[in-house]
């Protein structure tokens, strides 16, 4: 059984090489970069940089000088809170509840989660970030170690844009995160944290998950590059886009 929604194959036809796309005039814009892991930076269309979980060198990923406004935080872990990573004095989100979103305008929302399927007793607490801002509702869900249950799924609310973990061990896995993105009805799925040539430690690849998404009739479309551009609104989906893996 697929999503509600079902793929949209307008939005298909109008990629244009390196992932942008012929996007409507007049529309408010975000620009999503990849840099590995679960780190993400996106740009609003008011000039507003936020940086998401970034990763310190250990993981492979080695990030550095990026020019950010605001960094999230998910949890405290090496591979999600390396703020060294961001030029200057960036506003720092990691705690639960509502955050504005400095002269940009938007707001950033934390809803407490579990690193685990536990209850936090292996690995503590994990925060899910929303960001609204240009008309866009974007959720990354951080290490989420299990499926949401009601009341989170209801805080969390169906996101526009998707960053999801896939990579199991350490978050949930392939299972979970179908289960996940099920529950939230993404329009667009974005997959992370998971095995690439440059991860240091050992978690699953995405195929398990892109497979269960196919199995399902979510088309996966797979960048050229590290970087793609949307527009709100997002038409419905759902589909899953791939970032390549981000060079050195």
């Amino acid at each position: 059984m697929g999503f509600p929604g079902g793929p949209n194959c307008d939005m298909l036809k109008k990629t244009a090489p390196g992932g942008r796309r012929n996007l409507p005039k007049g529309a408010d814009r975000m620009r999503i970069k990849w840099y590995g892991h679960s780190c993400f930076l996106l740009s609003t269309d008011g000039g507003t940089r936020v940086l998401t979980d970034p990763c310190a060198p250990e993981t492979g990923y080695r990030l550095a000088d990026i020019e950010a406004d605001v960094v999230t935080c998910s949890h405290g872990h090496y591979d999600h809170n390396y703020i060294a990573a961001v030029r200057g004095a960036p506003q720092v989100v990691d705690t639960a509840g509502g955050h504005v979103l400095g002269a940009g305008g938007g707001s950033i929302t934390g809803v407490p989660t579990w690193h685990d399927g536990d209850g936090g007793a292996k690995r503590g607490a994990n925060l899910v970030f929303i960001l609204e801002v240009d008309g866009l509702r974007v959720v990354h869900l951080g290490d989420l170690g299990h499926v949401p249950d009601a009341a989170q799924a209801a805080a969390i609310g169906r996101p526009d844009v998707l960053f999801l973990p896939v990579g199991g061990t350490y978050t949930i896995d392939a299972a979970g995160a179908v289960q996940t993105a099920a529950l939230l009805r993404p329009r667009r799925i974005v997959p992370m944290h998971y095995r690439t040539e440059r991860l240091t430690f050992p978690l699953d690849g995405p195929e398990p998950f892109l497979a269960a998404l196919a199995a399902r009739g979510v088309p996966v479309r797979r960048l050229e590059g590290n970087e793609c551009e949307l527009a709100a609104p997002v038409p419905e989906g759902p589909e899953s886009l791939l970032f390549a893996c981000p060079m050195e």
